[in-house]
């Protein structure tokens, strides 16, 4: 178990700027360096493709551990069902609506128009590489912490994406417990520093180091901090520091909601803690378990095989010249037993059902073994398929906050803060007061169903006691509808107004006075 030791910066005012960066930069290493043994076992047990969080000689191969691949495939099947729960591919997983502050009599046109935002803020992320770095980032939420980088593009693809792997990373959290500064290393050659910072400035060392060795690589730290001096709007500083030159190369500050290009989230975290805690490290010891008792059981299977021997030490036979192959002929002296073999100790079944009992504590740590195993011949109904998103649902209730508040909710507010500078869109501030962003996934529509459920039980309760006229009377069938359609995702465009619905009862009301040969009433009349 990981208890993160409190860790005080060494940081002198004295100092330059650059120095006290470098400082924090140092800090954050010592506390990440607390949780590298467990982040480290995680990796080699269940995602032996991601890099080490230790140096280590490219193309290295690092299953030696692995004789059970449950965690390796359980870890993927995670990744794929919480993309498929929360941000869906080609699905519109959120929406966004009026908030508080406007004004009820307007909310309606508000969110028309918020409804043709939406639809073209996903159209972006459906176009852009969302999708395949989000699963990225997913692998590492299974260990508790994920960190997606946002930038912006270009004309072709306005935002880009990028899964910044746990072992690039450190961060530390402020005052009030969120992650304030994230610090990011990267290897860049000489050459290529203009290009990746362009209109930076170089110490006389480095340019000299540029035209000697233009290959060679310099760590560069890109830090990205919380300005808490400024407290009247979210201000954010960046910079990149060439470590070895201690020499500052570009700076930048990013003000408003959703101007953070690094998005951290955690799956949960202990109070106190910068990482969080995924559901990989509470499985960790049913994978080692199940990884040693299957290495037990190929031993064993290699014993039943070969099989054992003892021999009499006659000074006739040399064990080291025996081969047990077809075919070979083994002397042994006149009156000696030769080879004879030994049964095994003890009886080896039990493992089975050790395994088993692994196994499954695996894929249910993993959120894989949820109703039981589908069949693979019969595919599944459309009420298994909600029923088994309601059931992860469930299961994951309180991830399931913390992954919408600290991931799926700043990404949009990125992603409209990009689209917003780059001209393409006119939105008001995604505050939650202005615009809020109501989760339309998978998983958070499993949670409304059982408020659409409640509804339905409440109106079966009612017209059963009273009769349908009168529950016709009591309940208002029109608003009833309105909240379910709220409930389930449907877009406002398909939902008529008060106006329309009055103009469309006036019809209807002529429509039958007309055929039963009376002449239409005017509103007047």
């Amino acid at each position: 178990m990981v208890i993160e030791a409190k860790i005080e910066p060494q940081v002198n005012l004295n100092d330059s700027p650059t120095k006290q960066l470098l400082k924090r930069y140092e800090h954050a290493l010592q506390v990440k360096d607390q949780w590298k043994s467990i982040f480290e076992e995680c990796y080699e047990y269940a995602l032996p493709q991601n890099e080490s969080f230790y140096t280590e000689q490219p193309g290295r191969r690092r299953t030696e551990k692995i004789f059970d691949e449950t965690a390796v495939v359980g870890v993927q099947e995670f990744a794929s069902r919480l993309q498929s729960g929360i941000v869906p591919n080609y699905a519109r997983w959120a929406d966004f609506v009026a908030g508080s502050e406007v004004p009820k009599e307007d909310q309606k046109e508000v969110n028309l128009v918020l409804d043709e935002v939406t639809e073209y803020v996903f159209e972006i992320l459906q176009n852009s590489n969302f999708a395949q770095e989000v699963h990225e980032s997913f692998l590492d939420i299974a260990l508790g912490t994920g960190v997606l980088l946002v930038e912006e593009g270009d004309a072709v693809n306005p935002i880009r994406f990028k899964a910044i792997p746990l072992p690039h990373v450190c961060m530390t959290s402020g005052y009030d417990d969120k992650v304030d500064h994230v610090f990011r290393k990267r290897m860049i050659r000489m050459k290529e520093l203009p290009v990746a910072y362009p209109n930076s400035e170089y110490s006389e060392k480095m340019m000299m180091d540029m035209q000697k060795n233009p290959d060679k690589e310099c760590e560069v730290i890109e830090i990205v901090y919380r300005n808490y001096y400024n407290m009247k709007e979210e201000e954010y500083k960046f910079c990149a520091i060439a470590k070895e030159h201690e020499h500052k190369l570009h700076e930048e500050t990013f003000k408003g909601l959703g101007s953070n290009p690094f998005i951290v989230y955690r799956w949960s975290k202990c109070a106190g803690e910068v990482y969080g805690r995924g559901p990989l490290m509470l499985a960790l010891p049913a994978i080692k378990t199940a990884n040693l008792t299957v290495e037990l059981i190929l031993e064993n299977a290699q014993m039943s095989i070969s099989g054992m021997y003892q021999v009499e030490d006659d000074g006739v036979i040399n064990v080291d010249n025996i081969a047990l192959i077809p075919g070979t002929i083994i002397p042994k002296a006149p009156g000696s037993a030769g080879l004879q073999p030994v049964g095994p100790a003890g009886n080896f079944n039990v493992s089975d059902l050790v395994l088993r009992d692994m196994r499954t504590n695996i894929k249910k740590a993993l959120y894989n073994d949820m109703l039981g195993n589908p069949n693979e011949k019969t595919p599944m109904s459309a009420t298994e398929v909600a029923e088994r998103q309601a059931d992860l649902s469930r299961q994951i209730g309180a991830a399931f906050g913390r992954l919408q508040s600290e991931m799926v909710a700043p990404v949009l507010q990125r992603v409209v803060y990009i689209l917003k500078k780059q001209g393409r869109i006119k939105i008001p501030k995604v505050n939650g007061r202005e615009v809020k962003i109501q989760s339309s996934s998978p998983l958070a529509q499993a949670q409304h169903q059982q408020d659409v459920a409640t509804v339905d039980r409440f109106l079966a309760m009612i017209q059963g006691r009273v009769g349908p006229e009168l529950a016709n009377i009591l309940v208002k069938q029109d608003e009833v509808a309105k909240f379910v359609a709220k409930k389930l995702g449907i877009p406002e465009t398909l939902i008529r107004s008060q106006e329309e619905m009055q103009q469309f009862a006036q019809q209807m009301q002529q429509m039958m006075q007309q055929q039963q040969g009376q002449e239409p009433q005017t509103p007047e009349e």
